[in-house]
């Protein structure tokens, strides 16, 4: 396979984990992680996807071991997919074993070294809205510095990852913003057709007939709509018609 197929395949793994159903963050992380090495001629890739502070990151590696090296980065609130993330900007190739790298990382530089990587460069994220994260990519010391070239296509992979996702996710967002509006309505109709049925019952006006739905459902600590549904299939509490 040709290094254009190997990237078209890449490409279009990336956009199939988010066209059909729910997103897959996980799936579309290790499909970035995964094919990052071969593509860009490095040891290992890992990614961390945090869009939001308020839930926890999200983690991919190619290999085992540097998905626990980056998974306890992020732990520790250190090393070069952290620094890429809170900078958001591009993290410059590194040496592992010098040490402004091993002051600055104190806990990755010996990890990763560990590990047989000797540089290391990270690439945001970039989404429409922001940097969502970062892409790690890790060296040893006989592969070659990445070159310019290699470096803009690691940024466009990352680029294209974070873009999917960020659409992934407001796709999930609206999907779910219709599902509340859909139940939303289909609440207010049972309760209509509740208030229509206990007002012919009970001889009321309509206010009064919600006035005793709300009253009933609220002495008994349950939803409205679910008492109504009752009254309108027939199984409503016999005590109803008698408040």
């Amino acid at each position: 396979m040709t290094p254009e197929q190997r990237l078209a395949d890449v490409f279009v793994a990336l956009a199939g984990c988010t066209t059909d159903g729910p997103l897959d963050v996980a799936g579309t992380l290790e499909v970035l992680a995964h094919g990052s090495p071969s593509l860009l001629g490095v040891g290992a890739a890992a990614v961390v996807f945090a869009p939001d502070e308020r839930e926890a990151a999200h983690v991919a590696g190619s290999d085992p071991a540097v998905s626990r090296l980056e998974h306890d980065a992020v732990g520790w609130r250190e090393g070069p997919g952290n620094d890429c993330h809170r900078a958001l900007t591009p993290l410059p190739q590194a040496a592992l074993d010098g040490r402004p790298a091993r002051q600055r990382w104190p806990h990755y530089a010996p990890r990763a070294l560990g590990l047989g990587y000797a540089r290391v460069v990270a690439l945001p994220l970039r989404g429409h809205t922001g940097i969502s994260g970062a892409l790690v990519l890790l060296s040893h010391a006989r592969q070659s510095v990445l070159s310019p070239g290699t470096l803009t296509l690691g940024q466009s992979l990352a680029d294209f990852t974070a873009v999917t996702l960020e659409r992934a996710r407001e796709a999930d967002r609206s999907r779910a913003l219709a599902t509340q509006l859909e139940l939303a309505l289909s609440n207010r109709i049972v309760i209509e057709q509740a208030k229509g049925v206990l007002a012919a019952r009970l001889e009321m006006t309509v206010d009064d007939a919600f006035t005793l739905l709300r009253t009933h459902a609220r002495s008994r600590q349950r939803l409205v709509s679910v008492v109504a549904r009752e009254v309108v299939e027939g199984r409503a509490d016999p005590g109803l018609a008698g408040e």
